[in-house]
């Protein structure tokens, strides 16, 4: 039938696309055409497409390899609708009668199970979700990208609006507008970055070689590069916003040490901020072990320190003689002030 549709279209005068999910499909079509000996004219594309259509104006007929072998299609999401967020079929299976689930263009109703349904004639399984005043929708598993199993505050309901109102869509368009002003704000923030001038630190002394080579294991080719990257960013005249990100036990605080080391050498400060007292204390124990055998003054702030310590801490940031300091939120405290900060 299929050859017979391709034929009587190539008389016609309108040409044939066989859109593939990959190469490898379009290597079967050619196969299965060179085993029948018949002269089909047609191209193939290796690009996912949703369903097949002809256009008579266009003189086109595109045809889906999924379509055509009667499988399920795999889709690509668009960006706007993360595939982390889209929910599996596996997933699906674990949900339970009652569950909220999220539709990308209806909101949110309940998982109301799975149902076979006519289809033209043709029992298809489908996703039945409720919504309010008993309203229902069918979804094909086709569609199943478009769905996300609800995650909002623990133990509060969201509310279910019946199917058709505005209320979804003007929550959405209030979203982007957000979105929107967040993207603004951010545009903003960066253009006044770029425009502002940075502290441009000096190339590598020979205490920050000796300080990297004195490292006991060797740097995985990651670590190097981010060191290499952040040192770049320190040597350029704007401020520098940089995020290294690494699994525990890779060597981040190393880099950190390094970098922290760089801006001492070169005259300033650095503040290091943690979310916990112990680790304060921990960074603290490391950089001091770490720079022991270099003219770096280290300390930390917590609320263990007495009174007496705080002070004398405070005081070495405001003349200079503490270098590094690591602590908590008692960093940011209007109280503290620093010589020449140069590094947070």
């Amino acid at each position: 039938m299929l050859i017979n549709n391709l034929n009587e279209n190539t008389k016609n005068g309108i040409t044939n696309y066989l859109f593939c999910d990959n190469e490898k499909q379009a290597k079967r079509f050619h196969d299965i055409f060179n085993d029948v000996e018949n002269d089909v004219v047609y191209k193939t594309i290796t690009t996912p497409l949703y369903q097949g259509f002809i256009e008579s104006d266009l003189k086109i007929a595109c045809y889906t390899d999924h379509q055509i072998f009667e499988r399920y299609h795999k889709f690509r999401l668009k960006s706007g609708f993360a595939k982390k967020q889209a929910i599996s079929i596996k997933e699906l299976t674990h949900l339970e009668i009652g569950d909220y689930v999220t539709h990308i263009d209806h909101g949110i109703g309940k998982f109301g199970g799975l149902q076979k349904i006519d289809v033209e004639g043709k029992k298809q399984e489908a996703i039945k979700l409720i919504y309010g005043e008993r309203d229902i929708l069918y979804i094909s598993i086709h569609a199943l990208h478009k769905i996300t199993k609800y995650n909002g505050k623990d133990g509060k309901a969201p509310k279910v609006h019946k199917l058709g109102s505005n209320v979804w869509k003007k929550l959405k368009q209030k979203t982007k507008s957000r979105v929107k002003h967040i993207a603004y704000n951010l545009i903003q923030l960066y253009a006044k970055r770029k425009l502002q001038k940075g502290y441009a630190y000096n190339p590598d002394s020979h205490m920050q070689l000796e300080l990297e080579a004195s490292f006991i294991y060797e740097d995985t080719p990651d670590q190097f590069s981010s060191t290499q990257d952040v040192k770049a960013d320190m040597e350029k005249d704007q401020p520098m916003d940089r995020l290294v990100c690494g699994d525990v036990g890779f060597g981040k605080t190393e880099i950190a040490i390094r970098a922290a080391f760089k801006a001492v050498d070169n005259g300033k400060q650095v503040a290091i901020l943690v979310p916990t007292t112990i680790l304060a204390f921990q960074h603290a124990k490391t950089f001091r072990e770490r720079l022991i055998d270099f003219p770096v003054t280290v300390n930390y702030l917590n609320r263990f320190r007495t009174t007496k310590q705080r002070n004398e801490i405070i005081n070495g940031l405001a003349d200079g003689s503490v270098d590094i300091v690591i602590g908590t939120h008692q960093l940011v405290n209007k109280n503290i002030i620093f010589k020449d900060l140069g590094l947070l």
